[in-house]
């Protein structure tokens, strides 16, 4: 490669960069994460795709033939599509210079601009062509004005040269901080795209940095090498002809057409007529005297390609996708001849630009060459014609095809080109003469079509209706014994195959036995319930409520409300006499006591006005009497008016001190609103007199009309602002919010909002909801009412709180356990938790707190069933979640399988209104299922059943009603702000919500919903509009002082600045016909960013200045997964890995800060009686967190353990800690509230929905009214992008898989209630939300419920009436591993571990380590699969590939897993061949972005035409654009293809088939091996060797290894579940696997804590 380098380049340190540069790059795939590059909300991730290797991707597409135009236009936009369905927001950049790459590929520069003519006419795609290359600085500009989070780009070429090339871009992008997505290995679904990211880290960063000089260089030379190669490949064609030249006869070609064609035609027309007179002036002028074709051949050759353009004008797809497919390829002259005519198509289609004002249609530029369409006209004529006339063209292509050759004869002026007919005038053939011409093709290997007949409540009535339309084979048919598998192995005879495992519940660790009565496990019991209720009252102040029973169910009250259930009991009207007698008490003492108070509130104002306005609004919160309430008010304004004239008789005063003002202000405003009825004539005559010294006159005077001024003070005293401007620009945040002054009897703590009675109104009658409702707006309310309430209905019945994350499980159940306490009955207790690491009281609680997947092995548990029916009520938190990568199956299932009411909350849904139409369609369901299960129990007189039924109160009382509640707007401002480095200081800018806008945003969405404005921000936007129009006829109207709800008014008031902002808002949308938005959004936009290059070491001084801005407490946001390694201290390096808050080095520079005792954030006294009470000393990050603590620091992330985590939100909350460092845990809805939130440093995590979540956190409800958002090191276009996006509307995923249909099948055949299992499982069978309302969607997943069954039929799984066979229960339980887990039984079912594990000597129950290590490659192939780029298998390192890539299964392992694929394979594709027949073909007949139509009424006057499109059969169940390269249906059948070929309108695709192939194929075909991390780990037992090999990050390593070793002890367990002898091999080896692995785990695990509190 080197010396290749040198040839082309002539320097040696170029060749040994570029082989640095290549290494590089391939060491760091093994690092490439293979992910969802997607987030779920992804508007605010913008990126790039490099147009050149789009191209070259979809060029390697194994089903694509080079030469078939359209099935590459195909491609190309099905990519696109993938990534816009997706939510993705991009670019599609072309570089000059990449063009370069193509002059030996002339056939491809005609494609590719092509292609950018296509995308730039005929979609909305931005496409950029400027760029003269990826180290131009008009680029560098683009990426830094735009700032891509990542860049997709190919890391392999068509040549050398071009892999160079795009080598250069990936090390440029990583050098500007653009993550590297590699356009090759992707893979997609219905809402995610994978592909692998190469991070641009910092040693990446550093080597761009240091080989700046020699990166420019070497660019230059192989530019300046490619250029000499265009001069080279042009003689090769043209001779003297040069570049120029050439671009100037295409020029007169097109010249000369337009004014044949003056009104115009289309493109194919055009390029056809001008290629091919260019081409044959071309050949006559430079090549008539060779030994080529001669000029009457190419002559032919061009008749030849005008009538395959005349063919492709008048034949839909349809006709096209049935033609004969040619196998033999062009003579050598043919294609040198045809690659002449490529680079005339080139030139033509560069200069089309030019023609600007011609009217040329380009919809069907992506048509513009059919290769097969042209080899199989020609082959006609060559080999099937024998005499004239010919097989005829019929009237309309004969028609077309004449003028097409008549036009090239005018364009042609040299010579004579001849007569349209005969065609052929020579004898030479164009075409290879071959034995095999016309491809067979042979439908021998596609499955016969049938299915075995099956029956069962479930079957009949979910697909019973579809049956009868599909083929079914009869019971007796021959054909059916021989689909199913041959019998096991026969060492598994005397296993217990059919018996139904302990479930993930049974496994899951519990501390203690709940049942247990002995007193040291009861005393345990008790102090977790005491931790428990500490906890609980550390994280709010809210006093324990004692919950009792109720014995009698109280009636509705007439609005169907049943608030009094809570209040009219007997002990609380008791309750209520002695609560009299004791306020009258207490009202006396605090009259006596009044005086004093007021007297050191009043003292303490005088001394510091501010301090004294703090204790007296502290005051005010606790005090209940309006009468003292008002006293004080009036206390503090007098005293603010004195401090006011005071502090303006102060000689030499520049400015005056407003904040005494606005307290002013505040008091007024309280006055007037809170207590009007107290108010008399002297109080009305004080507060205008303090209005009248403000400089408020209007104000006063409307207050107090006698009043009489001292007008020679007045400017001395007057602040000189308008009131309405002065109310806005100052006490924006202090605006009286519209609340709700009547009292809610259900409500003790405070007054809810009208949503949030409405909410309280839902739970009383039993309703479900769907609740959005901004952060911290108090919608968990509802949920606490909703457990109070189950919690006095009875002691039996549970509500089931779903957390979106265990992380918040632990919280939510000390908040409960402290918010309630009951007595109940032995054996039954209060709260419950269950998470996969941890359960406690699961099933004997009244409230568990739990996870969306522990919920669902709960619910589909057959002998749990008997609980299910106990639960009352399920709250969803956060059940946007639905919509995301993670759990989301979990979330869907959960909400149509439960048939009791349910609340869901969220603050970040764009799509309620279809959220809540589907609950509404799922409720329908259960209200109608409900009864007929009641019907069924009476007709049938089971008394006791039927008693029981309508004595349960959940059911009969049940409403199925599904209300959409909407919750206001946020109770507190948010302000955003950028934070710049200048001059080694930290400056803070106030960013304006109205800077991330655009005028384009403005025109098409308007402004979007959640960007509101403070008040001042208002007051911001009216300036600068009055500022950018001076002549603006509206600025009057619009000034505050003279805005209509403003004008002489003394209390503005949120709604009306809200208001007012409205008016704003449409009056700059109004503006966008005048051109002055961009001006007023310019102007509003922050200077640019000024940054450090080390903006790490400026946090330190970040928080400092936060700090003495009084805008702690606070959090930061870290997301970033990249680190800085310090290759000085390697032993520091496993540590920085496990946390992605500590890894960015943030904390390591807090640490190191030097902060003397009295500089400390925390209170040091309190903070240490806190710290002795929580025992985190031992644990991996104790002693550091202490030691953070005692400096008011702390962190917190999902890899801490759950003590240190409640360490760090008790001491928070508490106010103990006030800086926090975090990743998006916290955005999970954890109680943490702060101040103020800092995002730092930018993250594809930094996505519009974390923002919104993260940023909610800021602003303490009842603390702050201002809440801060700050953005430090985080580009000004991701800021903005932020701000603007909108939250993603929720989309269902394809809701089915093998395993759950099993599991569905088990649930239903083994249920405790036959009934109400069928009812389940149909639910969740028929209310999938990809199928609500979508006809076509519902006949896909009832064809794919029927593949399900039919697979799991063969496999032996289930029998032909849906009840569980052999291993069913094994399969199920791994469920989380398909299709691993149906592989895994497979390989048991055959022996093959048997075979493997044999011990090692005879009568041993002890296996060598060679076992051993074979059973982990084993497992290895199955769980914890990672792949690698395949490009890696490429690198030349330093060690044996063999430690990366996982070696293969062994033969037999291998033979069986082929064998197993083969067979699913098959059955798929019967799948797929059924559900084609019901595809709307229509769709299929157009391109899937631009929606270009290839339909049209089929030719049927051609006898040529019929000849040629004659092959009909083996093309249904694949795209017709596929079709064109001869792609067929047994292309289904092969794993490279599948995806590529199958039908978009199908509804589904290869990944829905559980196949599990030993390697993995990209697009290309070229294989991605998987990463061999597991079996190293098992081997080496260290993690640092797997970190510098494997490429895999510390923290994930061990997340996976965690998996891998939980897996382990599943099998481990589950085996030993299923055998009844305890010696069988494969059990005792698998018992010594999990023991082994989990021990050499643990061991790591000590050694890392060792390291870190070292």
């Amino acid at each position: 490669m080197a010396q290749k380098i040198s040839l082309f380049l002539g320097s040696k340190d170029h060749a040994v960069f570029f082989r640095e540069m290549t290494q590089l790059i391939l060491n760091e795939m093994p690092k490439a994460r293979y992910s969802s590059i997607l987030n779920d909300f992804v508007e605010s991730n913008f990126f790039v795709i490099d147009g050149d290797s789009l191209l070259v991707t979809c060029l390697g597409v194994k089903s694509f033939k080079w030469g078939q135009n359209l099935h590459f236009f195909y491609l190309v936009e099905c990519y696109l599509v993938d990534l816009l369905s997706n939510g993705g927001q991009f670019a599609i950049v072309f570089f000059k210079d990449a063009e370069y790459a193509y002059f030996d590929f002339p056939e491809l520069l005609s494609l590719r601009t092509a292609l950018i003519l296509h995308l730039q006419h005929n979609t909305n795609i931005d496409v950029q062509t400027e760029f003269s290359g990826c180290l131009s600085q008009d680029w560098k500009l683009f990426l830094e004005q735009h700032y891509p989070y990542f860049l997709i780009v190919s890391e392999e070429g068509l040549s050398d040269l071009q892999t160079y090339l795009f080598n250069f871009l990936i090390i440029h992008s990583w050098g500007m901080k653009v993550n590297v997505v590699l356009s090759s290995g992707h893979e997609s679904d219905t809402l995610r795209f994978y592909a692998h990211t190469m991070e641009s880290t910092d040693r990446n960063q550093t080597f761009s940095k240091e080989n700046e000089t020699v990166i420019q260089s070497a660019y230059k030379s192989l530019i300046q090498h490619l250029e000499e190669r265009r001069v080279l490949a042009l003689a090769t064609h043209f001779e003297h002809l040069k570049w120029n030249d050439m671009m100037e006869e295409a020029y007169q070609t097109l010249f000369l057409l337009q004014h044949l064609w003056s009104e115009g035609s289309d493109i194919q027309r055009v390029l056809c007529v001008t290629s091919c007179s260019l081409s044959l002036r071309m050949y006559h002028r430079v090549l008539v005297h060779s030994n080529c074709l001669s000029l009457q051949e190419v002559e032919d050759f061009c008749r030849l390609r005008c009538l395959c353009v005349a063919f492709q004008l008048h034949l839909p797809l349809s006709q096209r996708a049935c033609s004969r497919v040619i196998t033999c390829s062009w003579i050598r002259n043919s294609d040198s001849f045809l690659k002449m005519n490529k680079w005339c198509e080139h030139f033509i289609l560069s200069n089309l630009n030019v023609f600007g004002c011609w009217n040329l249609n380009l919809n069907h530029v992506s048509d513009l060459y059919d290769e097969q369409l042209l080899k199989n006209i020609a082959f006609y004529y060559e080999f099937e014609s024998t005499q004239e006339p010919h097989l005829n063209l019929g009237d309309s292509i004969r028609r077309d095809y004449e003028d097409l050759w008549n036009v090239v004869s005018h364009l042609v002026k040299e010579f004579n080109v001849g007569k349209s007919f005969p065609l052929r005038t020579t004898r030479r053939h164009f075409l290879r003469q071959e034995k095999s011409v016309i491809q067979e093709i042979s439908l021998e290997k596609m499955p016969s079509v049938g299915f075995i007949p099956m029956t069962s409540a479930v079957i009949d009535e979910f697909v019973g209706d579809m049956m009868k339309d599909l083929p079914v084979l009869k019971s007796d048919d021959p054909v059916v014994p021989s689909l199913f598998k041959q019998k096991t192995s026969d060492e598994l005879l005397h296993w217990h195959a059919q018996k139904l495992l302990s479930d993930d519940y049974d496994r899951t660790k519990c501390h203690v036995d709940e049942q247990s009565r002995d007193p040291h496990v009861l005393d345990f019991l008790k102090k977790i319930q005491d931790y428990q209720q500490f906890y609980g009252k550390s994280l709010e102040s809210i006093s324990t409520k004692v919950i009792v029973t109720q014995t009698t169910r109280p009636k509705e009250d007439s609005s169907g409300a049943s608030g009094e259930i809570l209040q009219n009991t007997k002990p609380h009207q008791i309750t209520k006499k002695s609560k009299k007698k004791s306020f009258l008490k207490e009202d006396q003492n605090k009259a006596q006591q009044n005086d004093d108070l007021l007297f050191s509130i009043e003292e303490e104002m005088k001394n510091n006005l501010h301090s004294g306005i703090r204790k007296l609004e502290d005051y005010l919160t606790s005090c209940a009497s309006n009468s003292v309430k008002f006293g004080v008010e009036m206390l503090g304004l007098i005293a603010c008016f004195k401090a006011w004239k005071e502090h303006c008789r102060g000689e030499g005063k520049i400015s005056k001190d407003l904040s005494i003002a606005v307290q002013m202000m505040k008091r007024i405003h309280s006055l007037l609103e809170r207590y009007p009825e107290i108010l008399e004539a002297e109080h009305h005559q004080y507060i205008a007199k303090c209005l009248k010294y403000l400089g408020f006159n209007d104000l006063a005077n409307s207050l107090d009309p006698t009043l009489i001024g001292d007008d020679k003070n007045k400017k001395k005293y007057s602040i000189d602002i308008g009131p309405a401007r002065f109310q806005l620009q100052y006490m924006g945040h202090y605006l009286i919010r519209d609340e709700r002054k009547d009292r809610d009897p259900r409500v003790q703590d405070f007054i809810p909002n009208a949503w949030q009675q409405e909410l309280l109104d839902v739970v009383d009658k039993n309703e479900s909801a769907v609740i959005v409702a901004p952060t911290s707006s108090g919608k968990t309310y509802a949920s606490y009412y909703c457990m109070e309430k189950v919690l006095r209905e009875s002691d039996v019945g549970v509500v089931v709180y779903v957390a979106p994350a265990k992380s918040l499980v632990g919280q939510v159940a000390a908040t409960v356990e402290n918010r309630f306490t009951k007595t109940l009955p032995a054996g039954r207790t209060l709260c419950g938790a269950f998470t996969r690491d941890y359960r406690h009281n699961v099933l004997n609680c009244q409230v568990l707190i739990t996870v969306p997947e522990c919920f669902e092995i709960l619910l589909l548990a057959p002998h749990r069933q008997k609980w299910v029916e106990r639960i009352r009520y399920v709250i969803f938190d956060e059940v946007h979640y639905l919509g995301r990568e993670v759990g989301a199956k979990f979330w869907e299932l959960l909400l149509v399988i439960i048939r009791c009411p349910f609340l869901v909350l969220s603050a970040t849904i764009n799509n309620p209104n279809l959220l809540t139409k589907w609950l509404q369609s799922v409720k329908q369901y259960w209200k109608q299922a409900d009864k007929i299960m009641e019907e069924k129990f009476i007709s049938e007189k089971q008394a006791d059943k039927c008693l029981n039924f309508l004595q349960d109160n959940s059911y009969k009382n049940q409403s199925y009603e599904v209300r959409l509640v909407l919750g206001g707007e946020r109770y507190n401002d948010l302000e955003k702000h950028i934070c710049s480095v200048k001059h080694d200081d930290v400056y803070f800018d106030h960013f304006h919500p109205c800077a991330a806008l655009t005028t384009d945003i403005i025109e098409k969405y308007g402004f979007p919903p959640d960007l509101t404005l403070t008040p001042q921000e208002s007051i911001q936007l009216y300036d600068t509009m009055a500022q950018v129009w001076e002549t603006w006829p509206r600025a009057q109207e619009l000034c505050p002082e003279e805005f209509i709800l403003f004008k002489n008014k003394i209390v503005i008031k949120k709604l009306d600045a809200r208001k007012y902002e409205e008016n704003l808002k449409a009056e700059l949308t109004n503006w966008i016909k005048n051109g002055q938005v961009k001006r007023v959004l310019k102007n509003l936009s922050p200077d640019s960013l000024s940054s450090s290059k080390d903006m790490v070491k400026m946090f330190p001084l970040l928080v400092e200045k936060l700090r003495q801005m009084d805008k702690l407490p606070f959090f930061f946001f870290f997301l970033n997964s990249s680190t800085k390694k310090n290759p000085k201290k390697p032993e520091k390096l496993e540590r920085k890995h496990m946390c992605r808050a500590e890894y960015i080095n943030f904390l390591e520079n807090l640490k190191i800060l030097e902060i003397s005792e009295d500089c400390t954030y925390a209170d040091v006294k309190a903070l240490h009686t806190e710290i002795t009470r929580n025992k985190v000393r031992l644990t991996r990050h104790g002693k550091e967190l202490k030691a953070l603590a005692q400096r008011g620091i702390g962190y917190h992330h999902s890899s801490m353990y759950f003590k240190e985590k409640e360490f760090v939100e008790i001491l928070f909350v508490k106010g103990l800690i006030r800086v926090v460092t975090a990743t998006e845990t916290l955005a999970l809805g954890i109680h943490m509230p702060c101040k103020s939130v800092v995002f730092a440093q930018d993250s594809v995590y930094l996505d519009a929905l974390n923002y919104r979540q993260m940023s909610g956190r800021a602003g303490r409800r009842g603390q702050d009214l201002l809440g801060n958002v700050y953005f430090f090191d985080i580009p000004l276009p991701k800021i903005k992008r932020l701000l603007v996006s909108s939250v993603p509307e929720l989309r269902g995923q394809f809701p089915l898989s093998i395993t759950l249909v099993l599991r569905l099948m088990l649930l239903a055949s083994k249920g405790d209630d036959p009934e109400d299992a069928k009812a389940k499982v149909l639910s969740v069978l028929k209310h999938s939300l990809l199928s609500f309302k979508r006809r076509r969607a519902v006949e896909t997943l009832k064809l794919y419920f029927l593949f399900s069954l039919q697979l799991l039929i063969k496999e032996d799984y289930l029998n032909k009436k849906g009840n569980p066979k052999k291993f069913a229960g094994l399969a199920s339980y791994l469920h989380g591993h398909e299709p691993s887990n149906l592989v895994f039984v497979n390989f048991l079912k055959r022996g093959l571990f048997h075979n493997l594990c044999k011990p090692a000597w005879k009568g041993s129950q002890q296996f060598s380590q060679d076992v051993m290590e074979k059973l982990v490659l084993v497992l290895a192939n199955l769980f914890g699969r990672k792949y690698i780029p395949a490009k890696f298998q490429n690198a030349n390192l330093s060690f044996s590939q063999s430690k990366v890539i996982l070696a293969e299964l062994p033969e037999d392992f291998k033979a069986a897993l082929y064998e197993y694929n083969l067979a699913v394979m098959k059955d798929f594709a019967s799948f797929l061949l059924i559900a084609s027949k019901s595809v709307n073909m229509k769709k299929e007949y157009q391109l899937p972005l631009s929606r270009i139509k290839f339909t049209g009424k089929e030719c049927e006057d051609s006898q040529l035409v019929s000849h040629l499109m004659s092959c009909k059969e083996g093309r249904v169940a694949i795209s017709p654009f596929v079709c064109l390269s001869g792609n067929t249906d047994n292309d289904l059948l092969r794993p490279e293809t599948i995806n590529q070929v199958i039908l978009r309108t199908v509804g589904v695709s290869g990944t829905q088939a559980p196949l599990l192939w030993p390697w993995k194929l990209d697009n290309r075909g070229r294989r991605m091996p998987l990463n061999a991390y597991v079996l190293n780990f098992y081997k080496h037992n260290c993690l640092t060797r797997l970190d510098q090999k494997n490429g895999m990050r510390m923290g994930q390593l061990l997340k996976y290894l965690k998996d891998f070793a939980f897996n382990i002890q599943a099998i481990s367990d589950s085996l030993s579940e299923l055998c009844e002898n305890k010696h069988d091999n494969v059990v005792l080896a698998f018992k010594q696997l999990s023991q082994t692995f989990y021990e050499k785990l643990q061991e790591m695990q000590i050694q890392m804590s060792q390291n870190h509190l070292e």
